[in-house]
Formats: structure tokens, C-alpha cells, sequence
């Protein structure tokens, strides 16, 4: 995501998926031949949300495969899973709280891009995205690999949502952005290299997205809202004032 926002000032779907298929898969493999397929099929197998209300957890499980089609001459590696959710406008991750290392250490890294501002409202406020690494481990790609999976829990709060006549605002969650990026030892320095499942061959979970129903202040009751919000606060302003000047002429007259 940061090789993203380094191009792109804002989380835009159609500029991301372009990123993805064109920039990114530009460099899938720098210092191994193209014909050494490995067969890496990643892939969501469950798509959640847990909890109720404004504050919630996107759980997903995510699975890894490797095909017979190994690279058996490939040099010693170390991979790591790279998941991207994409947040819509309305939810946003924080990302202090993602920092906290007990709750958090089954990854690599976890940071947080795009809008991190988190006191805006949604109309106000941009895109967010997510990115986790996972450990997947040592030479993996020497054996084939039937299933692994690997469970995130992402814990999401919605921003304050604009006036609704339902009194409920939708916001819907995709399923994340995959992929495995693998350092090779070389003779001379590390090589990187990517794999990403072939579109075509991506499985898609049993819930391709979900929905967040998140509460909304409704048009109907924002006049009367307002004027009780004027009347508590003129009523608690004039409330110090008098407490105020009672204390004062109390010390007053006792000295």
C-alpha cells in the first residue's frame, strides 16, 4: 500500500485494481524465470463481521495453497503472507490500536493507510486501508501444500454517519487483497519475488462481502435535537456562572 499512496493521493477501487494488475504484476518475480510456475493459490474462505453496534470485527479466514508445481532448484526462502482490506467510507481502523503488540503478535506487521484521521465524520473523511504480513514460513515452496490457513480479526468503528430517514446508514466490506511475497538468498544479495492467484482461478468465500448496518441521526429529528442541545448547554454555561460567582462571594465574606 505504500508503493500506492506514493502514486495515487486516494484510496480509489478502479485505481487500485489497476495498480494491482498492471504496476504490481509488472515485477511478480524479479530474479527467477518466468517458467518456474509454483502453483500458489491464495484464496478467502470465510468473510464476517462479529459484535454489535458501532464497533465490530471483521473476521476472515484466509487460505494458502501450494501446487504440485513446486520450484524444486529454488534457493533457501522466506514468505509471508500480505493481506490488503480495502475499508469503505465509514469505517476506518485505528491504528494505534493495531500497534498493540499482545493482541497483535501472530503478525509480521500490521499498518494502517490513507485516511488515519480519526475524530472526521464520513462525509468528510477518505478511504482507509489495512495491510497485515503474515509468517508463512520457511522453503514452503519446496512441498506441496494442501491447506493452510490463517484467521485475522480486525477490529473496525464506524465514523459518524450522515442524516438518514431510516435512522440506519449500509456500509458493505469486500473481501481483502491477497498475496505472497517470498525473499530468495542469492549469491550476492536477497531477491524478492510475488505470486498472486491468476483472477480466473480465485475462490471466492461464502460471503463475498457484508453488510454494516451503523446507526444515523434521522433529518425528522434533527430540529429538536439541536434546540435541546441549545437549551443543556445554555442551561449548564449559566450553572458554572452562578456556581461561580456564589463561591466568590462566599470567600468574601468570610474574610
Amino acid at each position: 500500500m505504500k508503493s500506492y499512496f506514493e502514486n495515487y493521493e486516494s484510496l480509489h477501487d478502479s485505481s487500485f485494481e489497476d495498480f494491482m494488475a498492471h504496476q504490481l504484476s509488472s515485477s511478480l518475480c524479479q530474479g527467477i524465470p518466468d517458467n518456474w510456475n509454483v502453483g500458489v493459490r491464495l484464496s478467502v474462505r470465510e468473510l464476517s463481521l462479529i459484535g454489535e453496534g458501532s464497533h465490530r470485527h471483521l473476521s476472515s479466514s484466509i487460505r494458502l495453497q501450494i501446487g504440485a508445481a513446486s520450484i524444486p532448484k529454488l534457493p533457501a526462502h522466506l514468505c509471508e503472507v500480505i493481506v490488503i482490506q480495502r475499508l469503505p467510507l465509514g469505517v476506518f481502523a485505528d491504528p494505534f490500536e493495531l500497534q498493540n503488540p499482545h493482541k497483535h503478535k501472530a503478525f509480521r506487521d500490521i499498518a494502517v493507510f490513507g485516511d488515519t484521521n480519526l475524530e472526521l465524520p464520513s462525509f468528510q473523511s477518505n478511504r482507509s486501508a489495512v495491510e497485515f504480513h503474515i509468517d508463512a514460513g520457511s522453503n514452503i515452496l519446496f512441498m506441496q501444500n494442501n491447506g493452510t490457513e490463517f484467521n485475522l480479526l480486525l477490529p473496525l468503528h464506524a465514523r459518524y454517519q450522515p442524516l438518514d430517514e431510516s435512522g440506519y446508514s449500509v456500509v458493505e466490506i469486500g473481501e481483502p487483497d491477497m498475496l505472497m511475497r517470498c525473499s530468495v538468498e542469492g549469491k550476492q544479495h536477497k531477491q524478492s519475488c510475488l505470486f498472486m492467484s491468476p483472477p480466473n482461478e480465485k475462490t471466492k468465500s461464502t460471503s463475498a462481502t457484508v453488510a454494516w448496518k451503523i446507526p444515523a441521526g434521522m433529518k425528522a429529528h434533527a430540529g429538536f435535537v439541536s434546540v435541546i442541545t441549545f437549551v443543556t448547554a445554555l442551561l449548564s454555561t449559566l450553572s458554572i456562572v452562578y456556581a461561580s460567582m456564589f463561591w466568590s462571594g462566599t470567600k468574601v465574606s468570610k474574610t
